[in-house]
């Protein structure tokens, strides 16, 4: 059975993988599976980390990318304190306080503040309009344009898994030639091996029929 290697020294070497999964059919049997399993099972018993492998690295950052209204956050939800109702206090038109009824400034301040409420519900009257006259409208081009994407997306995933077909098919076509060759080499060697050890095996007859041949001629 072939082992798998891979050879890797540096970056500009080229990887060098000896097996065939096209052709190798060893590599699904049960006892070699179990035989590799139990090389792993020894190799993590026989291995015991001495040191910390990570100590080279800078300790972690875990709160860098925090704001401060994150840090906040978090906080409250350490000490289990509940969330903060939403505050509606800048939408109130408040009166001046008793203490400031005859103040002209406090009125000026209330109208000020009511003409600014006023401002913000006109915009937001505005902003409801244009959603009603544009968003349906906007809505449609971007569906479209997403169509378009998801379309495009999915003509070259379907071009991604034709060239992984083709390199699939291009490796077995390959490793099959390769098989065959390998077989047929195999099968030469052994013939070459076999006729070999027969005349080893004649000669070793032959050398044997020679020294019976000399006895007989000495006596």
């Amino acid at each position: 059975m072939p082992i798998p290697s891979t050879n890797i020294s540096t970056p500009n070497e080229r990887i060098l993988v000896d097996d065939l999964p096209y052709v190798d059919q060893e590599y699904g049997d049960p006892t070699l599976r179990e035989a590799a399993l139990a090389l792993v099972d020894e190799e993590t018993r026989r291995y015991r980390p001495t040191k910390n492998y990570l100590e080279h690295l800078p300790p972690l950052e875990l709160s860098a990318f925090e704001t401060p209204l994150m840090k906040t956050e978090f906080e409250r939800l350490s000490q289990k304190k509940p969330m903060d109702v939403l505050s509606m206090k800048r939408y109130e038109l408040p009166p001046p306080s008793a203490g400031r009824l005859n103040d002209l400034q406090a009125w000026i301040e209330c109208v000020d503040n009511s003409m600014a409420q006023l401002e913000h519900q006109t915009t937001r009257i505005l902003n409801l309009e244009l959603m009603s006259e544009y968003g349906c409208e906007s809505w449609r081009i971007y569906n479209t344009v997403l169509s378009q994407m998801i379309q495009q997306s999915q003509k070259h995933l379907q071009e991604f898994k034709k060239q992984i077909q083709d390199v699939n098919w291009a490796r077995k076509k390959d490793q099959t030639e390769v098989g065959d060759k390998m077989k047929h080499l195999e099968a030469t060697w052994f013939g070459l091996i076999t006729k070999n050890y027969e005349i080893e095996l004649a000669c070793a007859e032959i050398e044997r029929q020679l020294a019976s041949l000399n006895e007989g001629n000495s006596m």
